[in-house]
């Protein structure tokens, strides 16, 4: 039987069944690892009631890129859950900002090592574990801790996601990904914790087998479509932030 083709020949076609309600993994860190341009696939395609879940919500940066705050203007989200969702300079506004001070979108904050650990357990089968991190904070109110050799820890459950929208450098036709440098930060964890995951690829998509296995970061069983990301400007790539 011949295998069934991962690749996909646009963006909008790769997220176009992505339903109302659906929990979607959005990964990178700042710019690194982050889908552009699937994430202004999604903000066209006008999925509703989505659970975003992601670093953070976007930036104040100007030019202005696709990130979860258009989806949040565009009325597609019903909560975000990240680590950061207010901007790491007090000059700066994030979009996402007014929405949810308006009690239009809901947010759970998750410190960054909670939410990697979170989308881990998930794609290991751990339904839950203990973690220090946030005890005795606003986090920690109301939720169960438990007490071990002497130190309380708090209980987090895992993070499965229905979609992961990831960048990767590299993949091949297998759907094998290398991600460069610290494109890795969240992307190979939402792969792990995804149902369904579809990356946009920087390189030319290799054939099947051609990325030593020693290189792989995210193994191609993880991954059900790619797509090539074209050059500027049907392309989105990361831009230089404009000096203040």
């Amino acid at each position: 039987m011949a295998r069934r083709s991962k690749i996909v020949a646009g963006f909008d076609a790769a997220v176009a069944d992505i339903p109302d309600g659906a929990t979607v993994a959005i990964g990178g860190f700042a710019m690194p690892g982050v889908p552009f341009n699937l994430l202004a696939a999604l903000h066209r395609q006008g999925a509703r009631r989505l659970t975003c879940i992601a670093n953070t919500t976007g930036g104040a940066h100007k030019p202005r890129m696709p990130d979860i705050g258009m989806l949040v203007e565009n009325g597609q989200v019903a909560k975000v859950m990240c680590s950061f969702t207010a901007a790491t300079r007090a000059s700066d506004t994030l979009p996402f900002t007014p929405y949810y001070e308006r009690g239009e979108v809901e947010a759970e904050i998750v410190p960054q090592g909670t939410l990697a650990e979170r989308l881990r357990a998930a794609g290991a089968g751990i339904p839950a574990f203990y973690t220090p991190t946030a005890v005795g904070t606003e986090l920690a109110e109301g939720r169960e801790t438990r007490m071990i050799d002497g130190r309380e820890f708090l209980l987090e459950y895992a993070l499965p996601v229905d979609v992961a929208l990831l960048r990767a450098h590299q993949a091949d036709g297998a759907g094998n990904l290398r991600f460069r440098r610290s494109q890795r930060n969240f992307n190979p964890l939402m792969a792990m914790a995804a149902k369904l995951v579809i990356v946009e690829v920087e390189e030319p998509i290799l054939p099947a087998g051609a990325i030593d296995p020693d290189d792989v970061h995210t193994p191609g069983i993880l991954v059900q479509r790619l797509v090539q990301i074209p050059p500027p400007p049907e392309g989105i790539w990361p831009m230089r932030r404009e000096a203040r």
